[in-house]
């Protein structure tokens, strides 16, 4: 809790240098909803400062988390465990801090690990070269498509329907301000038709998006749309959510792709409602000059010693305003600093043993669950849509098992409000246990009868 010492006076005197009549003018913009009634709080007139600590952190032990439930939430942020030495490494102080240094080279601690996380994002997606982290999976999606038509000078993007919700929508807002056409191909019943999107593809595509495995958890093979991007010289984009799927599966490398864009929040950053995240961006090396954000490179001094340097920053602090390919501002530093310290605890092998157990979980639920539960068709990875037979069976588990300190999965149509209303996002890692996964199959066989 921050302790900002403001008299009524202070107030009054900024208040009236940015012209608001009082702070409900001043916060005039934010829903009238998310308001706080005069006195809703029952806060005493005067109280200590640890009776005031006392009364909030009583209020904040209500909340359910993660670390209180088995979490089978998915939909773009996943409960992994996470290394104690991941923390401890992030809160020492040549790293903690509020900005990347304007003067970069002198800070050649900071270069170094934002070098070898570029090395560890380039191997794990089995791409060329990685930029230096971006904001977010959705903003590093948007990034991609605006990279794509830099590249092809082409305006038109082609995404399908099973791409994250929220990275379409923040695709779409980029494109809007552009009046670039994005082109959504639907994927009916929770599956994408590969081919159907190949064919949507023509000559005046920048870049198809595709996301695998998708939200919905299904992995796929991309070679029909790799085909179609050479033949009409469109860019192949390939999204992903959690990371570790590529330690198990194909990397988007692999299936051909030109640029590789996802979450990198599975790898040491906590769900924390929602962020912190970090963005991960990857592409072939001859698109590098196109690339958003920073790009660190390894080099020598006069005297031969390996140094670290700021080798291509897109901001407008550093080229011409105009000419800038990315805003991206914010010091990402730090949540790349915990992805590369938590691969480098795990190693190429550990995180194989995470995502191993991530599917070999989903696998044993869906074995457990009774057959009136219906799976979606198709490979998945560790996560992937149930249908129980009706909505209140569904909502029914999902209430009994957060009772009992699981969270079940996530209602589809919270995140996409068109879905069924039996329907059930569920996600596996390595953090849930078969005796959760009993327990959820046996309560929807009781609720099922």
């Amino acid at each position: 809790m921050r302790f900002l010492p403001n008299s009524a006076a202070d107030r009054r005197a900024m208040l009236e240098r940015i012209g608001a009549g009082s702070i409900a003018e001043l916060f005039a913009d934010i829903p009238a909803r998310y308001h706080l009634p005069p006195g809703s709080l029952d806060l005493p007139p005067a109280a200590s400062e640890c009776a005031i600590r006392r009364k909030f952190q009583a209020a904040s032990a209500r909340n359910l988390h993660a670390a209180s439930h088995r979490c089978l939430l998915g939909g773009g942020t996943y409960h992994h465990f996470i290394p104690a030495a991941v923390d401890y490494i992030l809160g020492r102080g040549e790293f903690l801090t509020a900005y990347t240094p304007y003067q970069p080279e002198i800070s050649q601690g900071t270069l170094q690990a934002l070098f070898e996380f570029q090395t560890i994002v380039a191997r794990l997606l089995g791409m060329e070269v990685a930029n230096a982290s971006m904001y977010d999976a959705a903003t590093a999606v948007a990034e991609a498509a605006l990279m794509a038509q830099r590249v092809t000078r082409r305006r038109r993007v082609v995404v399908a329907e099973s791409v994250n919700p929220r990275y379409r929508a923040v695709c779409r807002t980029y494109l809007r301000q552009q009046e670039a056409p994005l082109v959504t191909i639907p994927c009916p019943g929770y599956q994408t038709d590969i081919e159907q999107l190949a064919e949507a593809v023509d000559d005046t595509t920048a870049a198809v998006v595709v996301q695998t495995p998708d939200f919905f958890g299904a992995v796929h093979r991309l070679e029909p749309l790799r085909a179609a991007c050479d033949r009409h010289k469109a860019l192949l984009v390939v999204a992903f959510s959690d990371a570790t799927a590529f330690a198990l599966l194909d990397p988007p490398g692999a299936m051909g792709a030109d640029i590789a864009v996802g979450s990198g929040q599975a790898l040491g950053i906590p769900m924390s409602y929602g962020g912190p995240h970090i963005g991960l961006f990857a592409c072939k090396a001859r698109y590098l000059r196109q690339m958003p954000g920073r790009l660190c490179g390894a080099t020598v001094d006069a005297d031969g010693r390996r140094g670290f340097v700021l080798t291509l920053s897109t901001r407008e602090q550093h080229i011409r305003r105009e000419r800038a390919t990315s805003n991206i501002c914010s010091n990402q530093g730090l949540m790349a600093l915990a992805v590369t310290v938590h691969c480098t605890l795990l190693g190429a092998d550990g995180l194989r043993r995470v995502a191993i157990k991530s599917a070999a979980a989903l696998q044993r639920l869906l074995e457990l669950l009774p057959p009136a539960v219906e799976r979606a068709p198709g490979v998945h990875f560790h996560e992937t849509v149930l249908t129980f037979p009706d909505q209140k069976i569904r909502d029914a588990l999902c209430s009994r098992a957060e009772s009992e300190g699981i969270f079940a999965g996530i209602p589809l149509e919270r995140l996409c409000p068109e879905a069924d209303r039996r329907a059930l996002l569920v996600a596996t890692t390595e953090m849930v246990e078969e005796e959760d996964l009993i327990r959820l199959a046996r309560w929807s066989a009781e609720l099922i009868g």
